[in-house]
């Protein structure tokens, strides 16, 4: 989950002003969390109150996302998914949209089984992300990270997302990246984003890479780093960073997680 924050807060400064190459800083002053890092520790939340019995996981996940939402609720949410937070009565909508994807993370690391790394993936997505696409791009994501944290090298990650989501996953960042438009769509986005990891050289080349890459920075930033975290490990420094930019609030969320999902912060590869 932690990788998920850590590429939204790096990539929200060039979301606007996109940046297509890896020379930049990765934390300024103009570094902020955004609808990603509110809505990823709603999932985490929602998760961690079922205490591993998932069957209201759905009602659980509505009710930490609209309330983190509207706490927070100038960061940058998309107009349909600002008026579902807004709602009394709030109802999927059939989007698409990468935020099914950047927001998903947590129910990679709280799966026991493949299986349930999909069930889990497909419960905290359908209360909005209800399209096909949305609900496939969201497990795309899921089942990386599920098989980086379990050990599956790159090859193995890139084969299964090639079989099962997305068979046109037969290019490179360098191939795309003078082309590539924004788009916050999974198909157009959640690709490019495991890309990104698979091209990775580390935690934080794979981020970079992403971001390099233009488009939607922050959500592409934070599917790669969520797939990043399990696989390379986060460095100290670039953790401890990040979590500065939360709220004391968001920080307790982090915290609560983290004891349950410890971060690995050395490289495992």
């Amino acid at each position: 989950m932690l990788g998920a924050l850590i590429g939204d807060i790096v990539g929200s400064r060039f979301e606007w002003h996109n940046h297509r190459n890896k020379d930049f800083k990765l934390f300024t002053e103009y570094n902020k969390f955004t609808d990603d890092t509110v809505m990823t520790l709603a999932i985490g939340k929602a998760i961690l109150e079922c205490q591993g019995n998932y069957t209201d996981l759905g009602k659980k996940t509505i009710n930490a996302m609209l309330s983190l939402g509207r706490k927070y609720p100038d960061r940058g949410y998309g107009g349909k998914f600002r008026r579902w937070l807004t709602s009394d009565n709030p109802q999927p909508y059939n989007s698409l949209g990468n935020g099914a994807g950047m927001r998903v993370s947590p129910c990679a690391w709280a799966a026991q089984s493949e299986a349930e790394a999909k069930e889990l993936s497909k419960k905290v997505t359908e209360v909005t992300h209800n399209h096909p696409e949305g609900i496939k791009g969201a497990e795309a994501i899921t089942m990386a990270i599920y098989f980086a944290l379990h050990g599956k090298d790159k090859d193995f990650i890139a084969n299964y997302t090639r079989e099962h989501y997305y068979p046109d996953l037969n290019f490179t960042i360098a191939e795309i990246r003078s082309t590539y438009n924004f788009d916050a769509t999974c198909p157009g986005s959640v690709p490019q984003a495991i890309e990104a990891f698979l091209e990775g050289l580390d935690f934080e080349d794979t981020i970079r890479l992403a971001i390099s890459l233009g488009g939607d920075s922050d959500t592409i930033a934070a599917m790669a780093g969520a797939i990043a975290q399990p696989y390379f490990g986060i460095p100290k420094d670039i953790e401890e960073k990040a979590l500065t930019y939360l709220e004391e609030d968001l920080r307790r969320i982090v915290s609560d997680w983290l004891a349950k999902y410890p971060v690995l912060t050395f490289p495992k590869k």
